[in-house]
């Protein structure tokens, strides 16, 4: 089976690829700046380096909320054709901490107060009922990047009449009292693999990794899994991370991340990640590959007038043996058709099929 792997080429993406060379025949990285996709004339088509992109059993793609358009164009594109484990609108949902926290609403997943507002003035009238700390968000971000913190209505009205100029959209949420510390859950499939502990440094507040917390492996119980991996899907992502707060009403998530750094995972919890998603993407594909020459022979039947919902047919799925220019079925094929070598057969032939019946 052949994987691609679309990426910008970070440290996480390549040790994922390594992984996957250890259960695919071939693993191409592919540079997600050199991809382009044309639509029109009825079709829609993906070109690397200004050619055809060739064609995988396994595509993974992720980037940041940048290449969020890009990404869902060519996933949209390719979804149909080959495994992915990221759906198409996931890149425009989780790249979008607003709809995120909707898709989280419509899921009934446990999530901090979050208010929107159509404009600066009705912010501040929100903010006029709120408990104070707040928190300030603008709706794309990643690594903590675009988080603020307002402790009173003066500090939050100064950021909002600031973004406000910057023409800048925003949310405000309500904050969670954790002690700088947030948990970091990475879902694959059905299943938590691995999570951490994250602790923010002294005087931030933000515990990510890239802010400089510190990591440390943690044990989840059931009820925090079920909300990790209930959030994967409610944005359509079987890998990702999910980044969830506990405070006095339990754990409330905050956000997932579609592509996800490994390092800081790795090193605070021992698990092998990139192997754990490579693995996974093996196993998926594989399930694919085999549902889909499946589905191929069940319409060779159907073209040779055999339905396979009659009770009595089964499908074999074997390589041919063919001894001098004679084809040789495999024994099995016999015992279920029961042939006799005094009985006259029909044998239907057309090109890269053969049907053979009692007559």
């Amino acid at each position: 089976m052949r994987a691609a792997l679309i990426s910008l080429g970070s440290k996480s993406s390549q040790w994922t690829i390594e992984e996957m060379k250890k259960y695919f025949q071939t693993v191409d990285s592919i540079n997600l700046k050199e991809i382009e996709v044309n639509l029109g004339g009825g079709e829609v088509k993906v070109l690397y380096q200004g050619k055809a992109m060739s064609k995988y059993d396994c595509v993974y793609a992720k980037g940041s909320f940048r290449y969020a358009p890009l990404l869902q164009s060519i996933t949209g594109s390719l979804f149909h054709t080959c495994y992915m484990p990221i759906k198409p609108e996931a890149f425009t949902i989780g790249h979008d901490k607003l709809l995120t926290h909707l898709a989280l609403q419509h899921y009934k997943i446990p999530m901090p107060t979050t208010y929107v507002a159509s404009s600066v003035e009705g912010a501040k009238k929100v903010l006029e009922k709120v408990n104070y700390p707040i928190t300030l968000k603008f709706p794309q971000g990643t690594q903590g990047k675009g988080v603020m913190f307002a402790d009173s209505f003066s500090s939050a009205s100064s950021m909002l009449d600031a973004l406000e100029s910057l023409r800048q959209p925003f949310l405000m949420q309500e904050y969670v009292e954790t002690s700088g510390v947030d948990i970091r859950v990475i879902v694959i499939g059905d299943k938590v693999v691995a999570a951490m502990k994250r602790k923010a440094v002294v005087g931030e507040k933000r515990a990510n990794i890239h802010a400089g917390g510190k990591g440390e492996s943690y044990l989840l119980d059931a009820n925090t899994k079920k909300i990790a991996v209930d959030t994967a899907k409610s944005i359509g992502a079987e890998i990702c991370a999910v980044d969830i707060l506990e405070g006095v009403k339990g754990p409330q998530v905050i956000e997932a991340n579609l592509s996800p750094g490994l390092q800081g995972i790795t090193a605070a919890t021992g698990i092998n990640v990139a192997d754990k998603i490579a693995k996974y993407l093996y196993e998926r594909t594989k399930k694919r590959t085999e549902k889909d020459k499946n589905t191929e022979a069940t319409k060779i039947f159907e073209d040779l007038g055999i339905t396979t919902t009659e009770k009595n047919v089964q499908q074999i799925i074997t390589n041919l043996d063919i001894r001098s220019n004679k084809i040789v079925l495999p024994k099995v094929v016999n015992d279920i058709a029961k042939f006799n070598e005094k009985e006259d057969i029909v044998i239907k032939v057309n090109k890269g099929k053969i049907f053979i019946e009692k007559m």
